[in-house]
């Protein structure tokens, strides 16, 4: 099982780890990432889109499965011992969004001040995971991915392959049940699909970095943040840090996820 986990991510740059979290507690999961979106919804996030960024920092509800065993044994299989979690952010796709742009993730992404500038190594040093908390289809908007183009050297953002709007003939949804977890090496290409059903699909990402990539880039007022958004022009994801009573209370195998980021 998990060997094909480990093939899937080398070939395609992505695999589904099924029921993460429990069949029994994915409602009351998703019950209160739609509550911490209602209350703390991003206005500059695109139509029909529910976000939050730093959604561990009001709720943790998610948090003991961030340390699953088969999920952890693929993390550190790709990036090495020691991971650190980058990003944790709400994202629920409502009825009637639009499709987005082809891109590949923070420090890939050629639109981020702190990018990796392409052409890019060939290696693994993000990994991006999306917590499906209702069922990923193609009605309700898989998340788009084209398989194998985390071996490019560059992506869509960079001005490399199709249009950012442009359908790819490979591409496909990545579906699965409330609870599954889509993990992506963070070059491949993926995209937002429309969701063309009724109900909302509710979805964490969680981003897991290797301890030696720099994150600082992304703290708010990081000398880092300020000097490549001034060399560069361009603007750069923003994490807020976690609350120190928010870190105390998290279980001890899941601080150390955490310990990197924690402010006052």
């Amino acid at each position: 099982m998990v060997e094909n986990l480990f093939n899937r991510m080398k070939l395609d740059g992505w695999c589904v780890v099924k029921n993460v979290i429990p069949a029994s507690k994915v409602t009351t999961v998703r019950e209160n990432i739609l509550t911490v979106t209602e209350a703390h919804r991003n206005p500059a996030a695109p139509k029909q889109i529910g976000h939050v960024s730093g959604v561990i920092n009001h709720d943790q509800s998610f948090a003991p499965y961030l340390v699953d065993e088969r999920l952890m044994s693929l993390v550190e299989a790709q990036i090495g011992p020691n991971p650190r979690i980058s990003f944790t952010s709400a994202t629920t796709n409502e009825p009637g969004n639009a499709r987005g742009d082809w891109h590949a993730d923070w420090p890939f992404n050629q639109r981020n001040a702190g990018c990796i500038l392409a052409p890019y190594p060939d290696m693994v040093m993000h990994l991006t995971t999306i917590w499906m908390l209702a069922d990923f289809t193609a009605e309700t908007g898989g998340t788009l991915v084209v398989s194998g183009s985390h071996r490019m050297s560059n992506n869509p953002t960079g001005g490399f392959g199709p249009g950012l709007l442009e359908p790819y003939p490979t591409e496909v949804n990545a579906t699965g049940r409330a609870g599954d977890v889509l993990v992506m090496d963070s070059r491949l290409w993926h995209a937002t699909a429309p969701n063309v059903s009724t109900i909302k699909r509710t979805a964490i990402v969680i981003r897991y970095a290797p301890w030696w990539l720099d994150l600082s880039i992304l703290m708010p007022g990081s000398v880092t943040r300020k000097r490549l958004q001034a060399a560069t022009g361009k603007r750069e994801n923003q994490v807020p840090p976690i609350p120190a009573k928010v870190y105390k209370g998290l279980s001890d195998n899941v601080k150390p996820l955490f310990a990197h980021w924690v402010g006052e």
